[in-house]
């Protein structure tokens, strides 16, 4: 599997969006491809975790060395691979290994491979008269991707495939921005200017000074855990959620992953 994105003007004008694609390295076959803001870790979490939801679990990831797929020490050298991003860190959970492209022939062919879309995407975009970037995430999903398929998928060199039927109902909390902090005298915890604050549980006072995890959801809600416990859950505005809103989330996401 591999991972290319690529910065462009795609509607002609002064708007540059990042053009996300996860496609088979082996066919060319698409995948997920979707116009977004700014390539970051959400981004590229979300287009992962569809792929896995929709085909299974692949075995390894290409990609460039981008920050949120590795950590490079100095500009120019080696990744290091001990020091994981919350996208490796997602991945490694699933058992897929990450593989940083070095090689000039590897650059050139994702360089190539951002040629055509650059070439061919504008030009699908304007011929249907599309300029609003949700629709033409539409037009990718419903329309284009498929008959992009059709044209430049290449069969297979083995039969079989590589994707592996997914099992876990977890991919809400495998992919989410995950940090370790620890809780406050006053039992609060703080995620960049945000200071939330921790309710008493069951079977504890206070939480001050213990480690708990922040889990900072695709969809904008934060959750935090105390090892296996979910000690509070707040919706995208900040707003902790009532228990029987936490309870009723969780058998949504539980029925989304089945």
């Amino acid at each position: 599997m591999r991972a290319d994105e690529s910065k462009h003007g795609w509607f002609g004008d002064d708007r540059q969006y990042e053009f996300i694609v996860v496609l088979d390295d082996a066919t060319s076959e698409i995948y997920y491809a979707q116009l977004v803001e700014a390539e970051s870790t959400r981004t590229v979490m979300a287009a992962l975790r569809e792929v896995i939801e929709k085909k299974g679990v692949f075995c390894s990831l290409y990609s460039d060395r981008a920050g949120h797929f590795f950590v490079t020490p100095k500009r120019g050298e080696r990744v290091d691979l001990s020091r994981p991003t919350q996208v490796g860190r997602a991945l490694h959970e699933l058992g897929v290994r990450m593989i940083p492209a070095y090689s000039p022939q590897a650059r050139g062919r994702m360089e190539r491979s951002y040629g055509t879309w650059q070439g061919r995407l504008p030009q699908e975009l304007r011929l249907r008269g599309i300029k609003d970037v949700n629709k033409a995430n539409e037009f990718l999903r419903n329309e284009y991707v498929d008959e992009f398929n059709r044209k430049f998928t290449e069969p297979a060199a083995l039969k079989g495939t590589a994707f592996v039927r997914l099992h876990r109902r977890d991919l809400d909390w495998i992919f989410s921005v995950q940090q370790e902090r620890t809780v406050n005298r006053d039992n609060t915890v703080v995620i960049g200017h945000r200071v939330l604050q921790l309710e008493q549980t069951r079977w504890k006072d206070t939480l001050a000074r213990q480690t708990v995890v922040i889990h900072e959801h695709l969809d904008g809600r934060v959750s935090i855990r105390y090892g296996p416990h979910v000690i509070a859950e707040y919706a995208n505005d900040g707003l902790p959620l009532p228990a029987e809103r936490r309870k009723h989330t969780a058998k949504l996401r539980g029925r989304q992953a089945a």
